[in-house]
């Protein structure tokens, strides 16, 4: 005969079952609820902000900001990874009194410049949590912050004439926030430093050379704001980051 104390186990162990059986109904709903919306592989926007140099004629990072702005895509690897590309138009400025110092080789002409800026890289960036909304890949989080590298070139021409084209290699960090499904905002800081010294129309204004690709040449800073759009979607029927 079943005594009082072994219903009351019974009953018990079918409780504690049924609650295991509810959360794990619940789990793999919300699983599956949170990989219906679909992923999508690129995006692709347009971007504005500030640039500035950094070279012989100025050593502030803040000093002489100078408007940007430009195209923007990217092709995402998954919700960590993406590889970015940007086409841009800037202007760059220096003078004389923003260098603290004095050079033997200037002239007149070139103590303050104005350059037009083309500039062109392919970078990769990498998010320090899945970006997305979370409905598309579980634990994905609408806001992240992310590192870039990359490599690219640059076309400069100031207003005394000079031009120039160098290699480049952007650095930077930034944070990216998921408006809406398809809609994605960055804002990002990217330190360019580039393979020449004549950004400014200025070469080695102390008339001394010097070896290396990236030793003693111009540099630029750029912050800035872009706008995204999601497109081509993922198959549904992979898993995980889906190809």
């Amino acid at each position: 005969m079943i005594n009082h104390n072994s219903i009351l186990l019974i009953k018990e162990m079918e409780r504690v079952i049924s609650s295991i059986f509810i959360i794990s109904y619940l789990f793999i709903s919300t699983s599956a609820v949170a990989q219906e919306a679909p992923e999508y592989r690129m995006e692709i926007g347009g971007g504005a902000g500030m640039m500035n140099y950094l070279g012989d004629l100025n050593g502030n990072l803040l000093k002489n900001m100078q408007p940007t702005g430009g195209v923007v895509a990217k092709y995402k690897l998954n919700p960590r990874m993406a590889w970015g590309a940007w086409l841009g138009y800037g202007k760059m400025k220096g003078e004389w009194s923003a260098a603290n110092t004095w050079y033997p080789e200037i002239t007149v002409t070139q103590r303050e410049f104005t350059s037009t800026v083309v500039d062109f890289n392919v970078r990769f960036e990498y998010n320090f949590w899945p970006f997305g909304t979370g409905r598309e890949y579980l634990g994905a989080r609408r806001l992240t912050p992310f590192i870039a590298l990359g490599a690219g070139l640059v076309f400069a021409k100031a207003d005394h004439g000079s031009q120039t084209g160098a290699l480049q290699m952007p650095i930077g960090v930034g944070v990216k926030y998921k408006l809406k499904d398809r809609l994605n905002l960055a804002v990002d800081w990217m330190m360019h430093i580039t393979g020449s010294d004549k950004l400014d129309g200025i070469d080695d204004p102390y008339g001394i050379k010097s070896t290396g690709m990236f030793k003693n040449t111009d540099c630029y800073g750029m912050i800035t704001v872009s706008l995204t759009y999601d497109f081509w979607e993922r198959c549904k029927t992979c898993h995980n980051d889906r190809d």
